[in-house]
Parts: C-alpha cells; structure tokens; sequence
C-alpha cells in the first residue's frame, strides 16, 4: 500500500483569490447581486400570493420559479463570499457534497419549471377557452411537485455516485463551487460510472425539457400565425414574451458551459460564467417577468397603495 496517500476530508476554494487585487471590489459586487436576487425573488413569491389577481397557473408557476432561485443562488453565494476571507475558502467534504446536492436538485428543479410554464404558454395561447379546465389546481400541483421531486431525485443519484468516490492528496477546488467537472478531477478512483450516471440524467432531464419547451413554442408560433390581426398577434406573444426571454438566456448559458469543448477555455471563464448562471439568472428572472408584466405591475402598485393607506 502506498504510505503517501492522504485521504481527503475537506476541500479548499479557490473561487477569485487567485486575483486578490479584486477581492474588494468582487465582494461588494457579489453582495449587491445576492442581496438584490433575494429582495427581487421574495418580492415576486409575496406578491403572487397576497394578490388575489395573480392566483392564476402562470403566477403559481413564476412563484416556485422564484423560491427556486433563492435557494439557487443561496446554495453558491454565502459559501462564494465567504471564499474572500482565508479561513473561508475551506470547505468541508459533507459541505461540499451538500452544496452539489442542492446546487444540482435547484438546476433541475429550475430547468423542470421552465418546461411547465412552457407547456402553461401553449395551452393558453392555443386552447384558451380550455385553459382553466386543463390547467386545474390539482394539474398545477402535480407539475410542480414533480419537478421538484425529478430534481431533487437526479440530484441524490448523482451526488452518491459523486462523493462515493476517492480523493486522495489534492484538494483544490480552482472554482466557485463544488461542481462536478472540478471534483471529478481531483479524484484518485475510477470515475467512469460516475461520468456515465450524470450523462444519461443529465441528458434524460436536459432532453425532456428542451424537447418540451420547443415543441410548445413551434405550436404557440403557428398558432400566433393564424391570428389575423396585429394587436391580437401582439397580445399573444406579449404573453410569453418574458419566458421565452428567461428560457433563451438560461438553456443558452447552460449549453455554452457544459456543451462545448474542453479545452482551449481558461478556469476564469468557466468562474465568470458559473457566477452568470448561479446569480445574475436569479436576479435578471424577477427583474423581467415584472419589467415586462404588466399584470405584476399593477399588482405592485395595488401593493404600493395598500402600504401607502394603512400609513
């Protein structure tokens, strides 16, 4: 047996430290997006519920939307600004194997949401006098539930087959989270099963979403196709403008990190677009389903005046 070997117990992020001139200024910037993400996303979740115009399946749908990216970007930021301080930047193996856990389960979660509301988009454009037949309570509640449940179960598979394995002397992590392609890395057994594992639930969630989201936007265009006028094929889109909008940027920058080639791409890169995809989405989310809504922004202003009566 080799006596060199040490078994790894805790990990050390690197996140930006690896630029200290920038930990100031990161830290702030890091900050201000996470403390706006949670502001923003807890705004939409209060709103969609005390206001009784939004206790449609859209508003039901925008509201798990939003509790998913708070625990989204709750699971990378703390530990991600916490990286800026020395002591911080030490990550325990349980920790690590925790934030993967619900890092992947929030993914999945998230990628699952976007699908229902998709499928909601289609339904109420092409079978509108259906809709609330179709889309009951009950239906709603079952889409959601197995969303949840889809991540959450792809994420424990995953996260077992990933921390079952090895790691042996190098505990370096030269990223901002505990990702899979990082952690693979470091380990000293043989990965291949755990490769395989998180291809196929990763192609099997991946798939059955975009195949989803596409075959209902195909159907909503031709069905905003049909619509003689302009101002009713305007209204049509207007009402899955914002998803549509949401769906590019997140699929966009998922397929960008995880789809293209391994090499020639620097660890800074991977670093800024991890930081996109775990914050800013969760921030850019809110800010346009109510810069573009105009049903959230008149129940903001329902909100507004009801504080402005009761003072």
């Amino acid at each position: 047996m080799n006596q060199n070997i040490t078994v790894v117990t805790e990990f050390i992020l690197v996140g930006f430290m690896d630029h200290p001139e920038l930990r100031v200024p990161l830290f702030m910037l890091f900050f201000v997006m996470y403390l706006t993400t949670l502001v923003a996303n807890i705004g939409i979740i209060i709103l969609t519920k005390i206001d009784a115009q939004l206790h449609t399946p859209m508003y039901f749908f925008l509201r798990n939307l939003s509790i998913v990216d708070v625990g989204y970007s709750t699971s990378i930021a703390p530990k991600l600004l916490a990286t800026f301080v020395e002591q911080g930047r030490i990550i325990s193996f349980a920790e690590c194997a925790a934030q993967f856990f619900f890092f992947g389960a929030f993914v999945t979660i998230e990628v699952c949401l976007l699908a229902v509301m998709a499928y909601d988009r289609f339904v109420a454009i092409c079978n509108p006098l259906l809709y609330f037949v179709i889309m009951s309570k009950k239906f709603c509640t079952i889409l959601v539930m197995g969303s949840y449940a889809g991540g959450i179960t792809s994420s424990a598979i995953t996260a077992y087959f990933m921390f079952r394995l090895s790691f042996c002397n190098l505990n370096v992590i030269n990223h901002i989270l505990c990702d899979g392609p990082p952690i693979l890395k470091l380990s000293c057994s043989d990965t291949h099963v755990t490769h395989t594992v998180q291809f196929i639930l990763s192609a099997i969630f991946g798939l059955s979403t975009f195949v989803t989201i596409l075959v209902s936007y195909i159907a909503i265009a031709f069905a905003i196709l049909r619509i003689h006028s302009a101002q009713g094929r305007y209204k049509a889109f207007s009402t899955c403008a914002s998803h549509l909008t949401v769906v590019i940027i997140f699929f966009g920058t998922l397929i960008f990190m995880y789809m293209r080639p391994g090499s020639g791409f620097l660890m800074d890169e991977d670093k800024i677009i991890s930081v996109f995809y775990s914050l800013v989405i969760s921030l850019l989310n809110p800010l346009i389903y109510t810069l573009r809504n105009k049903d959230v922004k008149a129940a903001c202003s329902r909100m507004l005046d009801r504080m402005t009566f009761l003072k």
